[in-house]
């Protein structure tokens, strides 16, 4: 196989940095990343918190900086859209953020849902499945995109759930890493698989250790566990059964994944996703010298 060459932007989740929005930005900048992803569900970005006018000097505060925003985060954790009581809630917040991101300069929310159950006649699958298509009907409406995170299930489970959704408002943030951390899934068959949905990436790797049920990383309503990402990151760097690593030492096939994502012509951001490690910002300086090798 010959070695890819790509032009995708570099973008660098800024909370990776762990010092705050305007220094993640700064050092983001220095690290060589074309833009950046901004966690937007609590803290300096949470949509409750931004004026019209702070919204105004953030965006020209990073386009000063010479940045794109890729996408902003919109995960509110817990069991995503499984629990049908606590979804209106958290469909007006989704919608919120969708509403930032568009004024930021992105159309691009990602998110995780919850894992969807094999079952699509079980009342969690009705659940997503309802909350899922008011969210893609409004995204859609706005030319934008709620972009669920690969991970907890298979890419052919994914996205028969996406294909009964009616619209492509609700579309893929593809991480490979958690493919291949978790389900074991083939990120490069998975690219192929989705790649009506994808339009967004997560640039991470990871090694699988062990088996591991998805519901114990990622949570599901009525179990024990919930999504938590700060409990995740603790479980990629423990590596009893998953470890997260810097790019290109781990199970991450990137000739084969970079090249699909060329052969299916997306040509959107490649996000560096730091989770773990004591020195994330050495980590995503070699993350962005790694991408860029595939440049011509």
């Amino acid at each position: 196989m010959a070695r890819p060459v790509i032009s995708n932007k570099i973008g660098v989740i800024v909370d990776s940095f762990g010092v705050g929005v305007k220094e993640g930005l700064i050092k983001a900048k220095a690290a060589g990343a074309d833009g950046v992803q901004i966690y937007a569900v609590k803290g300096e970005f949470e949509p409750g918190a931004l004026s019209p006018s702070a919204r105004r000097e953030w965006k020209a505060y990073i386009e000063s900086l010479g940045l794109d925003i890729s996408a902003l985060v919109g995960d509110l954790g817990g069991h995503g859209f499984q629990d049908p009581a606590l979804n209106p809630a958290k469909i007006q917040k989704s919608k919120e953020i969708l509403e930032l991101a568009m004024e930021l300069g992105t159309n691009i929310v990602t998110t995780h849902i919850g894992i969807v159950p094999d079952d699509p006649n079980s009342r969690i699958y009705d659940s997503m499945h309802r909350a899922c298509e008011e969210l893609s009907r409004f995204a859609s409406d706005m030319g934008a995109y709620f972009a669920i995170e690969t991970g907890p299930e298979t890419a052919a489970h994914l996205k028969a759930f996406l294909d009964g959704l009616g619209t492509k408002g609700v579309s893929v943030n593809f991480d490979p890493a958690n493919m291949v951390m978790v389900t074991g899934d083939d990120p490069v068959q998975g690219v192929y698989t989705l790649r009506d949905y994808i339009v967004h990436t997560h640039a991470k790797d990871g090694i699988k250790r062990a088996s591991i049920d998805p519901r114990d990383v990622y949570g599901e309503y009525g179990y024990e566990k919930e999504l938590d990402h700060a409990k995740i990151a603790e479980m990629a760097e423990s590596g009893a059964a998953f470890l997260e690593v810097p790019l290109g030492e781990g199970g991450v096939d990137w000739d084969g994944y970079l090249n699909a994502l060329n052969e299916i012509g997306y040509s959107g951001y490649l996000t560096i996703e730091r989770e773990v490690g004591s020195n994330p910002e050495a980590d995503i300086r070699l993350a962005v010298h790694f991408l860029k090798g595939y440049r011509a």
